[in-house]
This record gives C-alpha cells, structure tokens and sequence, in this order.
C-alpha cells in the first residue's frame, strides 16, 4: 500500500505540470468544439466519446503509473510525435479544422504515453486512445457518399413493415406519406452518424464484458452494422407511428427526441441478446471464452 502511494506521488511529480499544461491547452479547445460541431444533432456524440475515454484512461492509471514508475520511455519517438501533435494542434484551431483540432489531442495523448511510459503505456491504453477516434467529425464528403443510400434503406424497409401492418403508407425516396402527414427520413435518424455511434457503444461493450475469444469479440463487432440499420429502422417506424396517432406536433416535438432513446435502447437489445445468443452457441458447441474446444 506504501509502495503505491509513493507510486502515485511519484507520478505525479513526474507527470503534474504536464497534465496542468494539457488542461489549458485543450479545455478551450473542447469547449469550442461544444459551441461549434458538437453542437449539432448529428455530431452531439463527441462529447460523450470523450468522457467515455477519459474514463477509460482513469480506469486504467494503475498499469499506466507502473509502466512510468518502471518502464523504458521513449523521449525520440515520443518528443517527435509531441512536436507533431502541437503542430496539428495549431493547424486546427487556426484554420478552424474540426478534424484536425479533435485528432491533435489523441495524438498528444499518445505521445506524453510514449515520453512517459513508453510503449508499455501505449498497449495498456491502446483501446482509449483507439475509442476516442469515434470523437472526431466525420468528413462531410464522405457523410453525403454514404447517408442517402442508407437513408434510402431504412425507408423501403420501415415503409415496407408498416405496409404489411396494414397502415395506409407510401413512399417516395426518403419521403414517407403516412394518412395525411409527409415525413422526411433525415440525416440523423438514420444516416452514418448514427452507425459511427452505434459501433463505438458495440467496442466499448466487448471491452467491458472482457471476452479472450477473438471469434467471438469479431462477431459481436460485426453484427454492429445490422444491429444500426435494424434500431435506425425501429427509430423511423416509432417516428412515424407518432405523427400517425398524436400528429405531427408529437413527431417533431418532445416524442422525437425519445425516438432517439428508443434507437439507442434497441440497439443495446439487439446486441446483448446477439451476444447471449452467440455464448449459447459457443457453449454448445464445447468452446470457451478463450475459444479453445473443451474435451470430453
């Protein structure tokens, strides 16, 4: 208990004006992002990626301050990387790149790692540094590529059950009629954004479950994809099912955005009973978590 308390002071030592100097550096810059991108609808996960990871980063200090205390740093490698870091550092908050000012902090990050801990630091928080990444903006040209074919998706499927179900639905594009009421499927009920979250509660899922098979951890990662596309799906069918029987106000109001509780709470559904499924396979089948075949 001592040993670890003098570890703790240590590091601190070691690491405190450092850490002081992060703060003011990027404190301002995360409260822009806020005001600015983070701001939006479709990017509002930035910020909860972060605390997410930040968290992460606290929940594994132990290893990180014995990795400092005790392992080899890596001043070239580290230092270059620092150097790198501010330079997109500056290159985004001076030229306003969301992007680039986002990605400046993982990478500062996995430098003060490397200066401080070396690369024993870097694979004890490999998956932080990795989960941050889902933070960043996505590049507009590369949202447009790809959101109007999965919006177009999610359309034809959620017009398509309705119409079975027996409600008087059409559809034209993204645009859905429903009775008397004209919907039209945005970006952000069920475009790449919403995919890009949904992957990042998925990863953050199997890093906390622990899982040592990498058939597994690979399945579950997968099956992320139709999992968003089925919860986006159930997301647009609630919506509309809303305008249909308290009107149009209801769908755009206060029920729209517990439309967006409904996505995520179907998403988390769809994937834990995936991963109870797989697990009842897997145990059938005689194979460990480890994915080693048991022997009789």
């Amino acid at each position: 208990m001592m040993a670890y308390a003098n570890n703790q002071r240590e590091f601190l030592i070691k690491t405190g004006p450092v850490l002081l100097g992060l703060a003011v550096m990027f404190i301002p810059a995360f409260w822009w992002l806020l005001n600015h991108i983070w701001g939006q609808e479709s990017q509002a996960h930035g910020p909860i990626v972060l605390a997410i990871g930040l968290w992460l980063f606290y929940r594994n200090k132990d290893g990180v301050i014995s990795a400092c205390i005790e392992g080899k740093q890596q001043p070239v490698i580290g230092g270059i990387l620092l150097v790198l870091s501010c330079l997109l550092f500056i290159l985004g908050k001076s030229q306003s790149i969301d992007l680039v000012l986002a990605f400046s902090f993982i990478v500062v990050l996995a430098s003060l790692l490397l200066l401080f801990g070396g690369w024993a630091a870097i694979r004890i928080m490999w998956f932080p540094l990795f989960f941050m990444l889902f933070m960043l903006p996505l590049p507009g040209a590369l949202v447009t590529a790809l959101t109007l074919p999965m919006k177009m998706a999610v359309s034809y499927v959620a017009e398509l059950l309705l119409y079975h179900a027996g409600y008087p639905v059409s559809r034209s594009g993204v645009i859905i009629q429903i009775a008397q009421y004209q919907m039209l499927v945005a970006d952000a009920c069920a475009g790449l954004h919403t995919l890009f979250t949904l992957e990042a509660i998925g990863l953050l899922y199997l890093n906390l479950m622990g899982y040592k098979s990498v058939l597994r951890n690979a399945c579950i990662a997968l099956l992320v994809i139709p999992i968003s596309f089925a919860a986006n799906t159930i997301r647009v069918i609630t919506l509309i099912l809303i305008t249909y029987y308290f009107g149009d106000a209801a769908g755009q109001g206060f029920l729209h955005g517990f439309a967006g509780f409904v996505l995520f709470g179907a998403a988390l559904f769809l994937l834990m009973s995936f991963d109870t499924l797989i697990g009842w396979i897997m145990k059938k089948c005689g194979v460990t978590d480890a994915g080693i075949k048991k022997h009789a």
